[in-house]
């Protein structure tokens, strides 16, 4: 199972908005790191099944092949404050929820279904279904 989380193993367009995303919140002052860029349909069966017939909370609804992370197109951060991954600091999060946008990045926490304050991607308007079927981000 793979879940990557070097940003290396993005889409090149997808990791220089990372790059970009990761030196501007440096440069504002906020420390972030990268837990998920790249997963295999194999992890991401197991992060599917978490909440429903594993133990513990759901913390998605993408089934296999159905994460943009399976495409190399999304990658997770979380602030660090103190030394510490802090989860919980919402200001925090849409200070860089703004950034990841000024990037050109699709910040999930503005979904209105199923918000992940953790969640950026760049799909250039492709979607799970184009990608299932071999269409390609340029």
């Amino acid at each position: 199972m793979i879940n990557s989380r070097d940003i290396n193993d993005l889409h090149p367009l997808v990791k220089s908005r990372c790059q970009g995303f990761i030196a501007e919140c440096k440069r504002q002052g906020i420390e972030v790191i990268i837990t998920s860029t790249y997963r295999d349909n194999a992890y991401q069966a197991t992060l599917y099944a978490q909440g429903r017939t594993a133990p513990g909370k759901v913390v998605t609804n993408a089934r296999p092949g159905q994460s943009f992370h399976n495409y190399q197109l999304a990658f997770d951060f979380v602030p660090i404050v103190n030394g510490k991954a802090d989860y919980k600091n919402l200001k925090t999060f849409e200070r860089c929820g703004a950034i990841a946008e000024q990037c050109g990045l699709e910040w999930a926490g503005r979904w209105v279904k199923f918000k992940e304050l953790v969640h950026c991607q760049f799909t250039d308007g492709l979607t799970i279904t184009d990608l299932q079927d071999g269409k390609k981000l340029a």
